[in-house]
């Protein structure tokens, strides 16, 4: 254990992917920082989700964010070495309301042919657009090898070790106590653990996704598809979107239960991801409804024509609240950070690139 006379520039309480983030854009900078995790190694949302990295669907604040992530991503995979595709996303649009979606929004229309170029086994299509500017990675690869790339670089991770609060310069953790100009608390959906009051006043709270890893389809590109068309800002805000969403809700109203985004990204083994459903509370249960799956498993049947064979099930777990971000100052060289939709993956980077130059300039 450090004696408390060791001094850091900068001390994060989290491994995911924002603090991860943290520390790459701190280690730029030059600083000495140390990464304080109760977990063993990554085993939260930076590894259980799609590797989409959807920087063209979103804006305002956003797309701010993303757009920083880009050229974050793109440095990060050259320098830790891990898988990073820079294809774009396939958005497969099978209703006339769905390609007026797309249009409005300024998308690059693709006919239903130029669909099948990089899905072929997709069923149904009128249209659709390929989103140039996305990425793909393969989130249980990329995360890790940032990881491993930046303690590599010098910066410490301190595993197995829980954050137990803050005064005055100094974290209190299991492990003893670690001084530092500057703390940043990426606690994810666990903002409540720490600071109850800060996650009640913003309305963190957690939502939790059922997701399926089967066999691939042979995509070449990250599917998103008319659900997902209603998540994203994007898209979201278009004339049409309220009559693309009134007719999913007459005619695919367990989508809508169970809040289904259907996206699909295959990993370079072949293997495809598959979902998601989202379920809000301040607590996920741990018991998981099969007729999720089902309505997943239904879900892509209609897509690509055929029954997918499934090799995992699992869930996900990420920090939801009203705002797209938490970014709360506790004390004058203290953050709490988070990403509070399900684009920490696409934005996080670039969030954490802003904190740290608000920190350190």
């Amino acid at each position: 254990m450090a004696e408390l006379d060791e001094r850091y520039d900068l001390a994060i309480v989290g491994a995911g992917i924002v603090g991860l983030g943290h520390a790459a854009a701190a280690l730029e900078r030059g600083k000495r920082v140390v990464v304080v995790e109760r977990a063993t190694g990554l085993t939260g949302s930076t590894v259980r989700n799609f590797g989409h990295l959807g920087f063209s669907a979103h804006a305002g604040e956003a797309g701010e964010y993303a757009a920083r992530a880009s050229t974050i991503w793109a440095r990060l995979a050259e320098r830790a070495g891990f898988w990073l595709r820079k294809d774009g996303t396939l958005i497969v649009a099978r209703a006339a309301d769905e390609l007026a979606v797309l249009d409005e929004a300024g998308a690059p229309l693709l006919t239903a042919e130029e669909v099948l170029d990089h899905a072929p086994s997709a069923v149904g299509a009128v249209g659709g657009a390929l989103l140039a500017g996305d990425f793909q990675v393969d989130p249980r690869e990329a995360g890790p090898a940032i990881a491993a790339w930046l303690a590599s670089e010098g910066v410490e991770f301190r595993w197995r070790t829980s954050a137990l609060g803050h005064a005055d310069g100094v974290l209190h953790t299991s492990r003893g106590d670690i001084r530092a100009d500057a703390i940043v608390f990426a606690l994810n959906f666990d903002v409540d653990q720490l600071f109850p009051a800060v996650a009640e006043a913003h309305g963190v709270e957690r939502c939790g996704l059922d997701m399926l890893l089967a066999d691939g389809v042979g995509l070449r590109v990250p599917v998103l598809t008319g659900s997902s068309l209603l998540r994203y800002s994007a898209f979201s805000s278009t004339p049409s979107a309220a009559a693309m969403r009134a007719r999913y809700e007459r005619d695919d109203p367990a989508i809508f239960a169970r809040d289904v985004n259907q996206m699909y990204t295959e990993r370079p083994d072949g293997t495809l991801l598959v979902g998601d459903t989202h379920t809000v509370g301040t607590h996920v249960k741990p018991f998981q409804d099969e007729a999720a799956f089902e309505l997943l498993l239904r879900l892509s049947r209609e897509l690509f024509g055929r029954e997918l064979r499934v090799r995992q099930r699992w869930q996900g777990v990420y920090a939801k609240a009203p705002q797209d971000f938490l970014r709360v100052a506790p004390a004058e060289r203290v953050r709490i950070v988070s990403v509070t939709t399900g684009i920490g993956m696409t934005t996080g980077l670039g969030l954490a690139e802003s904190v740290i130059d608000e920190l350190f300039g």
